[in-house]
Protein backbone atom coordinates (compact mmCIF):
# COMPACT_ATOMS: atom_id res chain seq x y z
CA UNK A 1 0.00 0.00 0.00
CA UNK A 2 1.23 3.48 -0.87
CA UNK A 3 1.64 5.18 2.52
CA UNK A 4 2.42 8.65 1.13
CA UNK A 5 0.74 10.72 -1.53
CA UNK A 6 2.75 13.71 -2.69
CA UNK A 7 0.44 16.43 -3.99
CA UNK A 8 1.54 19.65 -5.72
CA UNK A 9 -0.91 22.55 -5.51
CA UNK A 10 -0.65 25.07 -8.35
CA UNK A 11 -2.01 28.44 -7.22
CA UNK A 12 -1.70 30.70 -10.25
CA UNK A 13 -3.09 33.55 -12.28
CA UNK A 14 -5.18 32.45 -15.27
CA UNK A 15 -5.08 34.29 -18.58
CA UNK A 16 -8.66 35.13 -19.50
CA UNK A 17 -10.14 32.90 -22.20
CA UNK A 18 -6.77 31.86 -23.59
CA UNK A 19 -6.32 28.08 -23.39
CA UNK A 20 -3.08 27.99 -25.39
CA UNK A 21 -1.33 30.60 -23.23
CA UNK A 22 -2.56 28.98 -20.03
CA UNK A 23 -1.23 25.59 -21.13
CA UNK A 24 2.18 27.18 -21.87
CA UNK A 25 2.17 28.97 -18.50
CA UNK A 26 1.22 25.85 -16.57
CA UNK A 27 3.68 23.64 -18.47
CA UNK A 28 6.52 25.87 -17.28
CA UNK A 29 5.29 25.63 -13.69
CA UNK A 30 4.91 21.85 -13.80
CA UNK A 31 8.43 21.52 -15.22
CA UNK A 32 9.72 22.85 -11.89
CA UNK A 33 7.84 20.50 -9.56
CA UNK A 34 9.88 18.23 -7.29
CA UNK A 35 10.64 14.66 -8.30
CA UNK A 36 8.45 11.94 -6.80
CA UNK A 37 5.35 14.13 -7.01
CA UNK A 38 2.27 11.95 -7.45
CA UNK A 39 -0.49 14.44 -8.27
CA UNK A 40 -0.50 17.99 -9.63
CA UNK A 41 -3.70 19.97 -8.97
CA UNK A 42 -4.71 22.97 -11.09
CA UNK A 43 -7.55 25.45 -10.42
CA UNK A 44 -11.10 25.33 -11.75
CA UNK A 45 -11.40 26.20 -15.48
CA UNK A 46 -7.63 26.49 -15.66
CA UNK A 47 -7.61 27.09 -19.43
CA UNK A 48 -10.01 30.05 -19.46
CA UNK A 49 -10.86 31.45 -16.07
CA UNK A 50 -14.46 31.25 -14.84
CA UNK A 51 -16.15 32.17 -18.11
CA UNK A 52 -19.83 31.91 -18.98
CA UNK A 53 -18.98 31.62 -22.67
CA UNK A 54 -18.73 27.85 -23.20
CA UNK A 55 -19.91 27.98 -26.81
CA UNK A 56 -16.63 29.63 -27.78
CA UNK A 57 -14.22 27.89 -25.42
CA UNK A 58 -15.50 24.35 -24.86
CA UNK A 59 -13.32 21.43 -25.92
CA UNK A 60 -14.01 17.75 -26.44
CA UNK A 61 -12.48 14.85 -24.56
CA UNK A 62 -10.14 14.48 -27.53
CA UNK A 63 -9.29 18.18 -27.65
CA UNK A 64 -6.01 20.01 -27.23
CA UNK A 65 -6.14 20.34 -23.45
CA UNK A 66 -6.95 16.68 -22.79
CA UNK A 67 -4.18 15.59 -25.14
CA UNK A 68 -1.81 18.03 -23.43
CA UNK A 69 -2.74 16.65 -20.00
CA UNK A 70 -2.20 13.08 -21.16
CA UNK A 71 1.17 13.87 -22.69
CA UNK A 72 2.38 15.75 -19.63
CA UNK A 73 1.12 13.09 -17.22
CA UNK A 74 2.95 10.40 -19.18
CA UNK A 75 6.20 12.36 -19.54
CA UNK A 76 6.34 13.36 -15.87
CA UNK A 77 4.81 10.11 -14.56
CA UNK A 78 2.28 12.06 -12.50
CA UNK A 79 -1.48 12.49 -12.35
CA UNK A 80 -2.78 15.91 -13.43
CA UNK A 81 -6.09 17.22 -12.11
CA UNK A 82 -8.14 20.34 -12.82
CA UNK A 83 -11.38 21.45 -14.46
CA UNK A 84 -12.01 22.65 -18.01
CA UNK A 85 -15.06 23.32 -20.19
CA UNK A 86 -16.17 20.23 -22.10
CA UNK A 87 -18.80 19.84 -24.84
CA UNK A 88 -20.38 16.41 -24.97
CA UNK A 89 -23.75 15.03 -26.06
CA UNK A 90 -25.01 18.51 -27.00
CA UNK A 91 -24.26 19.87 -23.52
CA UNK A 92 -21.56 21.97 -21.85
CA UNK A 93 -19.95 20.84 -18.61
CA UNK A 94 -17.59 22.31 -16.03
CA UNK A 95 -15.67 19.05 -15.89
CA UNK A 96 -13.01 18.09 -13.35
CA UNK A 97 -10.49 15.82 -15.09
CA UNK A 98 -8.13 13.46 -13.27
CA UNK A 99 -5.60 12.22 -15.80
CA UNK A 100 -3.44 9.24 -14.79
CA UNK A 101 0.13 8.71 -16.08
CA UNK A 102 -1.24 5.76 -18.06
CA UNK A 103 -3.59 8.08 -19.96
CA UNK A 104 -6.68 6.81 -18.15
CA UNK A 105 -9.10 9.63 -17.28
CA UNK A 106 -11.60 9.91 -14.47
CA UNK A 107 -13.93 12.88 -14.58
CA UNK A 108 -16.56 14.61 -12.49
CA UNK A 109 -19.13 17.08 -13.79
CA UNK A 110 -19.72 19.91 -11.32
CA UNK A 111 -22.92 19.25 -9.40
CA UNK A 112 -23.63 22.64 -7.85
CA UNK A 113 -23.62 25.27 -10.57
CA UNK A 114 -23.04 28.82 -9.35
CA UNK A 115 -26.42 30.49 -9.92
CA UNK A 116 -25.12 33.87 -8.75
CA UNK A 117 -23.01 34.03 -11.93
CA UNK A 118 -25.59 32.31 -14.15
CA UNK A 119 -23.53 29.14 -14.47
CA UNK A 120 -26.73 27.05 -14.39
CA UNK A 121 -27.99 28.80 -17.53
CA UNK A 122 -25.10 27.72 -19.76
CA UNK A 123 -23.70 24.55 -18.19
CA UNK A 124 -25.33 21.19 -17.44
CA UNK A 125 -25.39 19.93 -13.87
CA UNK A 126 -23.55 16.75 -12.98
CA UNK A 127 -25.41 13.99 -11.16
CA UNK A 128 -22.70 11.54 -10.17
CA UNK A 129 -20.26 11.65 -7.27
CA UNK A 130 -16.83 10.44 -8.36
CA UNK A 131 -14.18 8.70 -6.26
CA UNK A 132 -10.83 8.15 -8.01
CA UNK A 133 -8.66 5.21 -7.04
CA UNK A 134 -5.04 6.22 -7.52
CA UNK A 135 -2.01 4.54 -5.97
CA UNK A 136 -4.35 2.89 -3.44
CA UNK A 137 -5.72 6.27 -2.33
CA UNK A 138 -9.39 7.11 -2.71
CA UNK A 139 -9.82 10.71 -3.89
CA UNK A 140 -13.19 12.46 -4.09
CA UNK A 141 -13.41 15.14 -6.80
CA UNK A 142 -15.34 18.38 -6.15
CA UNK A 143 -15.53 21.81 -7.79
CA UNK A 144 -15.75 25.24 -6.12
CA UNK A 145 -19.43 25.90 -5.22
CA UNK A 146 -19.78 22.23 -4.19
CA UNK A 147 -17.88 23.25 -1.05
CA UNK A 148 -21.01 24.89 0.35
CA UNK A 149 -23.05 21.68 0.26
CA UNK A 150 -21.87 19.13 2.85
CA UNK A 151 -24.50 16.50 2.07
CA UNK A 152 -23.08 16.01 -1.43
CA UNK A 153 -19.52 15.50 -0.16
CA UNK A 154 -20.45 13.36 2.87
CA UNK A 155 -17.93 10.57 3.28
CA UNK A 156 -20.08 7.48 2.76
CA UNK A 157 -17.39 5.79 0.68
CA UNK A 158 -14.52 6.00 3.21
CA UNK A 159 -12.46 8.09 0.80
CA UNK A 160 -9.10 9.46 1.93
CA UNK A 161 -8.88 12.84 0.20
CA UNK A 162 -11.51 15.45 -0.61
CA UNK A 163 -10.14 17.51 -3.50
CA UNK A 164 -11.61 20.91 -4.47
CA UNK A 165 -10.57 23.11 -7.38
CA UNK A 166 -11.95 26.63 -7.50
CA UNK A 167 -12.22 30.19 -8.75
CA UNK A 168 -13.27 31.54 -5.34
CA UNK A 169 -13.17 35.37 -5.06
CA UNK A 170 -11.53 37.39 -2.31
CA UNK A 171 -14.86 38.90 -1.20
CA UNK A 172 -16.01 35.51 0.13
CA UNK A 173 -12.67 33.97 1.02
CA UNK A 174 -13.56 33.64 4.72
CA UNK A 175 -16.22 31.11 3.71
CA UNK A 176 -13.65 29.17 1.67
CA UNK A 177 -11.26 28.99 4.62
CA UNK A 178 -13.96 27.92 7.07
CA UNK A 179 -15.76 25.41 4.88
CA UNK A 180 -12.62 23.68 3.62
CA UNK A 181 -11.56 23.08 7.20
CA UNK A 182 -15.06 21.92 8.15
CA UNK A 183 -15.20 19.40 5.29
CA UNK A 184 -11.95 17.85 6.57
CA UNK A 185 -13.25 17.56 10.12
CA UNK A 186 -16.71 16.18 9.38
CA UNK A 187 -15.46 13.65 6.82
CA UNK A 188 -12.31 12.64 8.74
CA UNK A 189 -10.20 13.00 5.61
CA UNK A 190 -7.61 15.25 4.06
CA UNK A 191 -9.23 18.29 2.45
CA UNK A 192 -7.19 19.87 -0.35
CA UNK A 193 -8.36 23.11 -1.96
CA UNK A 194 -6.70 24.79 -4.96
CA UNK A 195 -7.84 28.32 -5.83
CA UNK A 196 -6.55 30.86 -8.36
CA UNK A 197 -5.11 34.36 -7.87
CA UNK A 198 -5.14 37.79 -9.59
CA UNK A 199 -8.02 39.61 -11.31
CA UNK A 200 -10.18 38.28 -14.14
CA UNK A 201 -11.96 40.08 -17.00
CA UNK A 202 -15.02 40.61 -14.80
CA UNK A 203 -12.86 42.55 -12.31
CA UNK A 204 -13.23 39.83 -9.71
CA UNK A 205 -10.18 39.62 -7.45
CA UNK A 206 -8.88 36.22 -6.33
CA UNK A 207 -6.43 35.97 -3.47
CA UNK A 208 -5.86 32.22 -3.39
CA UNK A 209 -5.85 30.73 0.12
CA UNK A 210 -5.18 27.29 -1.36
CA UNK A 211 -4.65 24.96 1.58
CA UNK A 212 -4.50 21.42 2.94
CA UNK A 213 -6.14 20.26 6.18
CA UNK A 214 -5.78 16.90 7.87
CA UNK A 215 -8.61 14.80 9.29
CA UNK A 216 -8.56 16.75 12.56
CA UNK A 217 -8.93 20.07 10.75
CA UNK A 218 -5.33 21.07 11.35
CA UNK A 219 -3.82 23.24 8.63
CA UNK A 220 -0.88 21.46 7.01
CA UNK A 221 -0.15 23.83 4.14
CA UNK A 222 -1.21 27.31 3.09
CA UNK A 223 -0.16 30.00 0.61
CA UNK A 224 0.70 33.63 1.22
CA UNK A 225 -2.00 36.13 0.30
CA UNK A 226 -2.19 36.31 -3.50
CA UNK A 227 0.89 34.13 -3.93
CA UNK A 228 1.50 32.73 -7.42
CA UNK A 229 3.39 29.55 -6.64
CA UNK A 230 3.48 25.76 -6.41
CA UNK A 231 3.68 24.01 -3.06
CA UNK A 232 3.98 20.29 -2.42
CA UNK A 233 2.92 18.24 0.57
CA UNK A 234 3.00 14.55 1.51
CA UNK A 235 -0.26 13.10 2.80
CA UNK A 236 0.14 10.22 5.24
CA UNK A 237 -2.09 7.12 5.20
CA UNK A 238 -1.03 6.30 8.75
CA UNK A 239 -2.51 9.58 10.00
CA UNK A 240 -5.92 8.63 8.63
CA UNK A 241 -5.72 5.10 9.99
CA UNK A 242 -4.76 6.15 13.51
CA UNK A 243 -7.25 9.01 13.68
CA UNK A 244 -10.17 6.94 12.45
CA UNK A 245 -9.32 4.05 14.78
CA UNK A 246 -8.98 6.30 17.81
CA UNK A 247 -11.89 8.60 17.02
CA UNK A 248 -14.51 6.50 15.26
CA UNK A 249 -16.78 9.40 14.33
CA UNK A 250 -17.51 8.08 10.84
CA UNK A 251 -19.11 5.00 12.39
CA UNK A 252 -21.83 7.27 13.79
CA UNK A 253 -22.56 9.12 10.55
CA UNK A 254 -26.12 9.41 9.31
CA UNK A 255 -27.22 6.98 6.60
CA UNK A 256 -29.05 8.48 3.65
CA UNK A 257 -29.43 8.30 -0.09
CA UNK A 258 -29.35 11.31 -2.41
Amino acid sequence: MMQHLNIALVQTNLIWENPEENRVLISKKIAAIPKHTDVVVLPEMFTTGFTMNPVKWAETMNGDTVQWMRKLASEKNIAIAGSIIVFENEAYYNRFLFVHPSGEINFYNKRHLFTLAGEHKVYTQGNKKVIVNYKEWKICLMVCYDLRFPVWSRNKEDYDVLLYVANWPKTRIAAWDTLLKARAIENMCYAVGVNRVATDANNLVYNGHSAVYNSLGEEMLCFLEGEDAIKTIALQKEHLKKTREKLGFLKDRDRFTL
